[in-house]
């Protein structure tokens, strides 16, 4: 059960319809249980549709094969069963089980630093990060980076605040999260 109730369209102010309007023009996207949750606050609501500009950078950087897998890796370190399942749903309908991805060593070294920084909380060991900046420029482990630290909050948005997984994610939950108790 979420902590914060999502605000229904109808309760929801109505500078942060107009935010969701744009949202949805700009990036074909749906209002998610988060972002329902976020419209409690226009401008936390903002800051995290940051999101979005930053992941695709993140899609120019690794592509848009290892970009998903990136995100999930940092939110499936993070412990965080909504964003993992929303990544599991893109990997999966792309043709690939994330339980069993065949990763390159140059993947694997992006999969390994994305679950470092969740993991460690940004303690990134140089053994995981010598080899990133000897592949990526500093502009891209900037990007990164950055984008790392936004996936994080998010999974920390959701995991303290209990947001359910929406209900289109369902089909694409892993048996960890279906085991997990709820909340």
């Amino acid at each position: 059960m979420p902590r914060i109730t999502p605000l229904s369209p109808e309760d929801t102010p109505a500078e942060t319809r107009i935010a969701y309007n744009q949202h949805t023009l700009d990036y074909n996207a749906r209002i998610t249980n988060m972002k329902a949750t976020l419209a409690h606050s226009l401008p936390a609501f903002k800051a995290y549709m940051e999101w979005y500009p930053l992941y695709e950078e993140v899609k120019m950087i690794l592509g848009t094969r290892l970009s998903p897998i990136f995100a999930w890796c940092i939110s499936e370190a993070a412990d965080c069963p909504l964003c993992s399942t929303y990544f599991r749903k893109i990997i999966i309908e792309s043709g690939e089980d994330p339980e069993v991805l065949l990763l390159s060593d140059e993947e694997q070294m992006i999969v390994s630093f994305g679950a470092a920084i969740a993991r460690d909380k940004g303690n990134v060991d140089d053994t995981v990060y010598e080899p990133i900046s000897k592949r990526f420029t500093e502009r891209e482990i900037v990007v990164l980076t950055a984008f790392a630290g936004i996936m994080i909050a998010t999974n920390v948005f959701n995991n303290v605040l209990h947001t359910e997984i929406d209900e289109y994610l369902f089909p694409f939950r892993s048996r960890k999260s279906l085991d997990a108790p709820e909340h």
